[in-house]
């Protein structure tokens, strides 16, 4: 009887040891725009947003390798990045407040989720730590709205008078010439 309760009592230790050890698989599938989250804690499916298109999302497995309550990005403005999960350079796992963009490429090529999944994934890896992995394509969606206009060469021309360049204020016959505002306007032109 004493061995049995030695040996179940092993048995359980090194079972919590092996969960304790345990990380928590992140899968992000580009083409769906989803997030599949296996943990000691769970299964999880939330919609994500990825790079928009002109951005990319890395492609392929990683560790988190940093991972901040809140993070302002001084690339984007100073944009609120809560519950960072830092995987690949300036790359992250992040909450966003456009959650109404979930669902479809919207971002600049971190991954995006809505705060509160945000906040049980940080917690969830903070517990157990995590691997990522990332796969598939973006949607076929996505690359339309890559495929805008071109901007009309007459247009362009119209706003050029000439002096080889696109006016990126307003055109020179409105700007008082010798002024600050017309100096910023067109810094290129003779200030008199």
């Amino acid at each position: 009887m004493r061995f049995k309760l030695v040996f179940f009592v092993l048995a359980a230790l090194f079972a919590s040891l092996g969960a304790a050890h345990a990380t928590a698989n992140i899968h992000i599938d580009l083409s769906t725009q989803t997030m599949r989250v296996e943990s000691g804690a769970g299964s999880y499916v939330w919609p994500v947003s990825t790079a928009r298109a002109g951005y990319y999302t890395p492609r392929g497995s990683y560790a988190p390798t940093g991972m901040q309550l809140m993070h302002y990005s001084r690339k984007y403005h100073m944009s609120p990045m809560p519950y960072s999960i830092f995987f690949r350079g300036g790359y992250a796992i992040h909450g966003t407040y456009a959650t109404g963009a979930l669902g479809r490429p919207a971002s600049h090529g971190c991954v995006r989720l809505s705060p509160g999944n945000a906040k049980r994934l940080y917690e969830i890896v903070q517990a157990e730590g995590g691997s990522i992995s990332i796969t598939g394509a973006p949607p076929a969606r996505a690359t339309r709205y890559a495929k805008t206009q071109r901007p009309n060469a007459a247009r362009y021309a119209s706003l050029r008078h000439g002096h080889g360049h696109a006016l990126a204020y307003a055109p020179l016959r409105h700007l008082p010439r010798g002024t600050v505002r017309g100096w910023q306007a067109h810094p290129m032109l003779p200030f008199y």
